[in-house]
């Protein structure tokens, strides 16, 4: 049901009471309709977005882009396979404009990130080009403000 998976995309810690409430449904029906949903793999992880900046960790992330020459008879397909597999990348996204792929990858440290570009991904076959943008502030993921939203200050600036 759209609207369970809607509540869940916003908020994936609210109960299935709460949710059979919302909704107007019995407890027993959202909870069929939520292994329904995971079981037939629409329904694939339960995460938590974390900012960063406060949890201070020392990953590095970058977005490469790729361009490839498909594979005959299996396109794009047998190509994002190989890459997706790789334990550094993180998201694996086909894209339409002057690139064929955008990888999302962690690393320890920008020469770990460098490393993966370097011996494993260009040395694939089918990898024509890459260009490497590392991130170096979030401000938003998801729909989430990773910026501590301002107080009004209604204060008068005094100037000396």
């Amino acid at each position: 049901m759209e609207k369970i998976i809607e509540i869940l995309k916003e908020d994936s810690r609210v109960t299935v009471k709460d949710i059979a409430v919302m909704l107007g449904m019995t407890e027993e029906d959202v909870k069929t309709e939520i292994k329904r949903l995971e079981k037939n793999g629409i329904i694939l992880k339960y995460t938590t977005i974390i900012n960063e900046e406060k949890w201070e960790t020392d990953k590095v992330k970058a977005f490469i882009e790729v361009k490839v020459t498909p594979e005959r008879e299996r396109g794009f397909d047998a190509i994002a396979e190989r890459i997706y597999k790789f334990p550094q990348v993180t998201s694996l996204y086909l894209m339409s404009g002057g690139f064929d792929f955008l990888i999302a990858v962690e690393g320890d440290s920008l020469k770990d990130v460098a490393l993966f570009v370097s011996e494993k991904l260009s040395s694939l076959d089918y990898v024509n080009s890459t260009a490497t943008h590392f991130l170096l502030k979030k401000y938003k993921e998801n729909g989430i403000s990773m910026i501590a939203e301002k107080k009004d200050d209604n204060r008068i600036a005094v100037m000396p």
